[in-house]
């Protein structure tokens, strides 16, 4: 028995091995299952680079040309695999050039692990070269951050940062090392994280909120979902489907929420929102049970919360407890993984089918189809509209592209008409809203998922903020598909001003470059459309291109995105024109 007792002790004990901090990261970015990252070299993380240098048949290093490109491609790559993204720098101007992603992965619940490098610990606090307190800077807008002084400690702090930034409500994690922690040696283990004390991920769902909910839910005469990426972050995509299903419940989405299941699918009534489609917001102060899962009633979404859903029992399916009654008060809240709570109320749902419910956002579709749809998707005028090339390319893609856009009118767009099929498709900057982000996210997205069609659309505006990055993909020969529409005016900005400044067009009119050439100078196959005959074949070239392609679509320079809810508004007041 003694014996047996002892060797099931060394059992426990872990192998250790005396290495380098440096070599040490990438052990633990391999335990964590790392095979791409996104980065840029310089002095204070050398240590690291050089150990990569010896695993680069293990981990793929991705050299952006700008630290803000690599924090994007992460994101892409997080959103499209579900993985956990991750993004290297140097110290200071490297480690605050990270901070516009990391802010746009947090507010959009992005899971990323940012490794940056730091002066060596006897000069912190000294303002050395590149010293920049990045943890200090980086707290407002990350999950957790730690900075690493002692080699030491690496294996433990990595393995917390994997595990705080994907599980529970996901986010990004910045850990900082010192240059001396990476140079130390020290007798290396590593145990993956299941737990940290104090935090506690998933809540635990109340039973008695189910029966509340489902009660509510099976005595609504005109119910309503409204639902977010919380769906695609749980992988409830199947359960949601059979909920609503088995509900008859009408069925609209955010911007971040799309793709969760099928555009086509008959119970999916649209995009919410200050662009979104006009039946689901009219609506929305109609019903008598709003049902919102997995989002946080951002204010793009309610619009004036004084006048959002006044008359409706609000339930609401959420992880993060601090969401809930935040912005929209809640009758009966469902804590717990959104996966876990739809598959715990379905026995409970009554089977329903609301056809005269469903019957009032048919009617109000149609006449969003007659005064706006029909005109941005077959349209008669001369000038080429934004949404007649996103019905060029669904006709290409059958739907099973995934759609990476930047900031802007071309964004809401491309929500609006893009057709999804699968789930993690529609891959956008929602609650920071990054002009910039679409061109290395679609670089992250198509490395994550190299057998799916990956479509990067901008603006011009946009497009300008991360260009550099076409580098990036001519370098990997990444063969994602880049649309510019090019309207020379930051197009969102221009349609505010023009509504509601008088059209004073104040630093708004762009003077572009010749973008074609800008690719062809990247050796990336370019082509620039300005005429109607030559759109599908242009778009057909594209998307049966092998390689990376870029395409110039040349666009009405004054065209408006509507509907549209005037900031300040009631969802209700929604404008058509």
């Amino acid at each position: 028995m003694q014996t047996k007792t002892i060797q099931n002790t060394q059992k426990a004990v872990q192998k250790t091995e005396r290495i380098s901090g440096s070599e040490a990261v990438v052990r633990c970015l391999l335990a964590e299952g790392v095979d791409i990252l996104y980065g840029y070299p310089g002095g204070a993380i050398m240590p690291i680079y050089d150990e990569l240098y010896k695993y680069q048949d293990k981990i793929h290093h991705v050299l952006t040309r700008h630290e803000q490109g690599a924090t994007h491609s992460a994101q892409g790559y997080a959103r499209i695999s579900g993985k956990v993204g991750v993004a290297m720098a140097t110290s200071g101007p490297g480690a605050t050039n990270l901070i516009t992603g990391i802010a746009d992965a947090q507010i959009d619940s992005t899971p990323m692990v940012c490794i940056t490098g730091q002066v060596a610990s006897h000069l912190l606090g000294s303002d050395a070269f590149q010293e920049t307190d990045i943890v200090g800077i980086s707290t407002p807008v990350t999950k957790w951050n730690h900075q690493i002084t002692k080699a030491s400690e690496i294996p433990e702090v990595l393995a917390k940062a994997f595990y705080i930034a994907k599980s529970g409500r996901p986010g990004p994690v910045l850990i900082d090392i010192t240059k001396d922690a990476q140079f130390e040696e020290f007798d290396f283990s590593y145990k993956k994280c299941t737990g940290v004390r104090s935090y506690k991920p998933v809540p635990e769902t109340d039973p008695n909120s189910l029966k509340a909910a489902a009660e509510l839910i099976n005595n609504a005469k005109k119910p309503l979902v409204v639902w977010g990426q919380g769906i695609i972050l749980s992988e409830a995509e199947e359960a949601f489907k059979a909920f609503i299903e088995k509900a008859g419940i009408p069925s609209a989405w955010t911007i971040l929420g799309v793709s969760a299941i099928p555009t086509e699918h008959p119970l999916n009534v649209g995009m919410l929102g200050m662009h979104g489609n006009y039946a689901p917001n009219v609506l929305t102060n109609e019903c008598d049970v709003l049902i919102a899962i997995g989002m946080r009633f951002d204010d793009r979404v309610t619009g004036n919360l004084d006048k959002y859903a006044k008359q409706a029992k609000v339930i609401h399916f959420e992880i993060d407890p601090a969401e809930v009654d935040k912005n929209v008060k809640t009758d009966v809240a469902i804590l717990g993984d959104a996966k876990a709570s739809l598959e715990s109320i379905l026995p409970l749902i009554n089977k329903n089918s609301h056809p005269d419910w469903h019957q009032k956002f048919k009617d109000l579709y149609a006449i969003e189809y007659e005064k706006v749809i029909k005109h941005d998707l077959h349209p008669t005028k001369e000038g080429l509209t934004m949404g007649e090339v996103l019905h060029q390319i669904n006709l290409e893609s059958k739907g099973e592209a995934a759609i990476v856009s930047d900031v802007g009118q071309h964004q809401m767009i491309a929500c609006r008409y893009a057709k999804f099929n699968q789930t993690k498709s529609n891959i956008t900057s929602g609650g920071l809203g990054t002009m910039g982000f679409g061109l290395p996210a679609a670089i992250g997205a198509k490395m994550a998922a190299p057998e799916r069609q990956v479509v990067s659309i901008s603006g011009d505006g946009g497009y300008q903020m991360t260009i550099q990055e076409l580098g990036t993909i001519f370098q990997q020969k990444t063969a994602v598909k880049i649309v510019v529409l090019n309207n020379d005016f930051l197009g969102m900005v221009r349609q505010w001003q023009q509504l509601f400044f008088d059209k004073r067009y104040a630093s708004t009119e762009m003077t572009n470059p010749d973008f074609v050439a800008i690719a062809k100078g990247y050796y990336i196959n370019a082509r620039r459309v300005t005429k109607r005959e030559e759109l599908a074949e242009a778009v057909k070239e594209m998307m049966q291109s092998k390689e990376a392609y870029f395409l110039e679509v040349c666009v009405e320079k004054e065209g408006n995105v509507f509907p549209m809810v005037p900031s300040g508004a009631s969802v209700s007041d929604i404008r058509l024109s």
